[in-house]
């Protein structure tokens, strides 16, 4: 029967008797061999779809969606969730891409290209009879065994914030940032150490207290860190001042307007002066709020709901600073940086639940207005405002931003780092083989392939220089094997240098990660003899598809 149709979940009986389907009409089901060989092509396609991009060296990647809408970036996790990719097991590396971001920021092209190689290696070893769980087992020690001797290879980083600085300037390096990578790699620094806590010794650092705007227009040299809030508002009325200095901050979770009534009510108005008495009745209801909030000393108002007209009139008179309408987490930035509280009812306000901030000022940056809170005293949440020349220069910014800023934080968590440029890799490498043949059995074979595997982020970073791989993978392992355990591979001048030394540092979880989401993942399609699919891939589709991605 030819692989791939709805024949093979045929059950034939004897004597004459009919075939019995098992599967509906236009299932179909490719097994054995060619399921495992299909599924290692796909996974090797999204792998050599972002290689390119690895390294200081590598090239960035132009996506158009159905919209017309232009992506450029060379972040591996953007560039494959910006892919329209249909093949299930191409889903599945992308998964280790999505896992490398949410855990690391940072570091999940290496992760794919380590499990398209991975899985590359093991078909030749299915090719000489070498059966999947064997390998599956094989890949198994030797993540166990690699994870382990990393410990060994981790650089302290606590309270030293120059081995920060080169953590960060490593993330910014070959992405459009990397011209101003010490500019950012500070503000990245400096931002880390203000909302980073210490808590029954536990570093923590939510990366939520970093609020982050970007507008177009200057350079990235204007970009800069606010020991406060930036809010995308401007005050709501004109005639309130544009700055205020010593500003006490009132944090209102109620609209600040006429309440309206539970259930449906009707007034009758029967004569002028019912009205006029009315209309009296709220314009003092009004007065009586702007007065409470007067009273308690705030000075400037930061509403997460509405504020009437009239109120807006009565502030302004007040010489009060008032923004309408922020958002919910723009409201908890504030109380963690002003050191405010949050109040509902404004009846309850009195002058300690103010938060206080040097100035709070409405300033023009692009074409649009944004409020300023800046001088917070122990601020616990702090603003970036990313600038660049076009839409597409601040959005990629914003990426390299981010993915600094998390870099930053996880080796402020940590406390480890490691030399990059494939240093640590090829060293765990050569690990591994010495390692292989202390095992028996054929796990020894999957074990020394998974040591060449990884050597494939090295060889890659080689490639993308424009350098010859070969030789500079056999010059990085002569230099290993004379003990240089932190050298790695020289992308601007070619041949090979001490990592350590040229300040190439990455956090210990980003490589821990990274080895560990690459081998389960690779372990996972290797397992898989048998594709049912009801969707009606075709066998073409399976083995051919991933040459065509769609973007």
């Amino acid at each position: 029967m030819p692989v791939g149709t709805t024949t093979e979940a045929l059950i034939m009986y004897g004597n004459g008797q009919a075939p019995i389907f098992i599967l509906k009409d236009g299932v179909q089901r490719t097994r054995g061999r060619s399921a495992q060989s299909n599924n290692i092509a796909a996974a090797k396609a999204v792998a050599d779809a972002v290689r390119s991009t690895l390294g200081p060296k590598g090239m960035d990647k132009m996506l158009v969606d159905s919209m017309g809408d232009v992506v450029i970036t060379n972040d591996g996790a953007t560039i494959l969730k910006e892919m329209d990719i249909e093949h299930p097991a191409a889903k599945m590396i992308i998964e280790v891409a999505k896992t490398q971001e949410q855990h690391c920021y940072d570091g999940t092209t290496s992760a794919v290209v380590l499990s398209g190689e991975l899985l590359k290696r093991s078909e030749d070893l299915i090719e000489q009879n070498v059966h999947p769980t064997v390998i599956c087992e094989g890949f198994r020690l030797a993540a166990e065994k690699a994870v382990g001797c990393l410990e060994s290879h981790g650089i302290s980083t606590k309270n030293d914030d120059s081995v920060l600085m080169e953590v960060a300037k490593t993330s910014l390096t070959g992405k459009s940032a990397g011209a101003v990578k010490s500019f950012l790699a500070d503000i990245c620094v400096r931002a880390v150490n203000s909302v980073g806590t210490i808590e029954d010794g536990e570093r923590m650092v939510d990366l939520s207290d970093i609020k982050v705007e970007k507008r177009q227009g200057g350079s990235i040299k204007d970009s800069t860190l606010v020991d406060g809030i930036i809010l995308d508002k401007e005050r709501v009325h004109a005639g309130m001042p544009r700055s205020i200095s010593d500003a006490k901050i009132a944090l209102i979770n109620s609209a600040i307007e006429v309440k309206k009534t539970e259930v449906d009510a009707k007034i009758q108005i029967t004569d002028p002066s019912m009205l006029a008495s009315f209309l009296e009745e709220e314009e003092n209801y009004i007065r009586t709020l702007v007065e409470k909030i007067q009273a308690s000393g705030a000075n400037a108002i930061i509403c997460q709901k509405g504020i009437d007209d009239l109120a807006q009139h009565y502030m302004s008179k007040a010489g009060i600073f008032a923004i309408r309408r922020a958002k919910k987490s723009d409201m908890e930035a504030l109380s963690k940086a002003t050191g405010g509280r949050v109040v509902t009812n404004i009846d309850d306000l009195t002058f300690e639940d103010l938060g206080s901030a040097a100035k709070v000022e409405e300033r023009k940056i692009g074409e649009s207005d944004m409020t300023f809170i800046t001088g917070c005293p122990e601020a616990k949440s702090v603003s970036v405002l990313l600038r660049g020349g076009t839409e597409h220069v601040v959005d990629e910014i914003r990426r390299a931003f981010d993915d600094a800023v998390g870099v930053v934080s996880v080796a402020w968590e940590d406390g480890a780092v490691l030399t990059g440029g494939g240093s640590v890799l090829a060293a765990l490498s050569r690990d591994l083989r010495a390692y292989a043949e202390s095992i028996g059995g054929r796990e020894q074979m999957a074990i020394e392939a998974f040591a060449s595997a990884l050597e494939i982020i090295p060889r890659t970073l080689a490639e993308n220089a424009g350098l010859d791989p070969v030789t500079t993978i056999i010059e990085l392992r002569k230099s290993h094997a004379d003990g240089n355990a932190n050298s790695g591979i020289n992308v601007e001048e070619g041949g090979v240098m001490d990592m350590f030394e040229a300040n190439v540092l990455e956090p210990q979880r980003v490589v821990e990660q990274a080895i560990q989401s690459a081998t389960e993942t690779a372990i996972m399609i290797l397992r898989i003899d048998d594709v049912i699919s009801s969707k009606g891939i075709s066998g073409e589709d399976m083995m051919g598809g991933m040459d065509d991605f769609h973007m």
